[in-house]
């Protein structure tokens, strides 16, 4: 008596999932456990009906904009040098860059590629990109790929700063520059930035 149950059971999820309820709301219907149905859906060759955090994930997000330099620029950057290569062909800076704790963008034909937070102070970050540690991979990859960007003829890779002042909310601290670096690799498309994919 039981397997006839069973099967009038499954019989019921499939049919409900074809109507296109979902799996939640078809356990809840039926008044079993969700991994019950889920399970049913699953061995009957259709895949469950998506949860709502997986029909978020599927929910397809009109591409970010690039970021202008402009933008920055409005925002309150301001340029601190250029990227070159040395003739030992290691990354230099043209000009001493700011000792404080920042924001920095790398910019090329006007638009940003990358934006980081440079929370050591901003000259001894962009070192890093120059002389990159054997375990620092950002750097490295950055390394290689700012020495890609300037192997061709008149490129050039700006870069420009900001120090936003840290920040209170409700009696806690807010640490002005990630909070920055965090909205705009939210914001825009920013090429170099692995987080701004997402």
């Amino acid at each position: 008596m039981d397997a006839v149950n069973e099967m009038t059971t499954s019989a019921r999820i499939r049919a409900l999932a074809l109507e296109g309820m979902e799996t939640a709301e078809i356990a809840r219907q039926l008044g079993i456990r969700y991994q019950h149905a889920y399970n049913v859906l699953k061995a009957s060759g259709g895949s469950p009906t998506p949860t709502i955090k997986e029909k978020r994930a599927a929910t397809t997000r009109s591409p970010k904009p690039p970021l202008p330099l402009s933008v920055l620029t409005d925002g309150g950057f301001l340029p601190a040098g250029r990227w070159m290569i040395s003739a030992t062909n290691e990354l230099i800076v043209e000009n001493p860059l700011p000792k404080e704790v920042g924001v920095y963008a790398f910019v090329k034909d006007g638009v940003a590629l990358y934006v980081g937070v440079a929370t050591m102070g901003i000259a001894k970050r962009l070192y890093f990109y120059g002389r990159p540690g054997i375990t620092q991979r950002t750097s490295q990859r950055l390394n290689a790929l700012i020495k890609n960007e300037l192997s061709a003829a008149d490129a050039s890779i700006e870069i420009y700063v900001a120090i936003p002042p840290d920040l209170e909310w409700n009696g806690l601290p807010v640490h002005g520059s990630a909070g920055l670096e965090l909205g705009l690799i939210k914001k825009y498309a920013l090429p170099w930035n692995m987080r701004s994919a997402g």
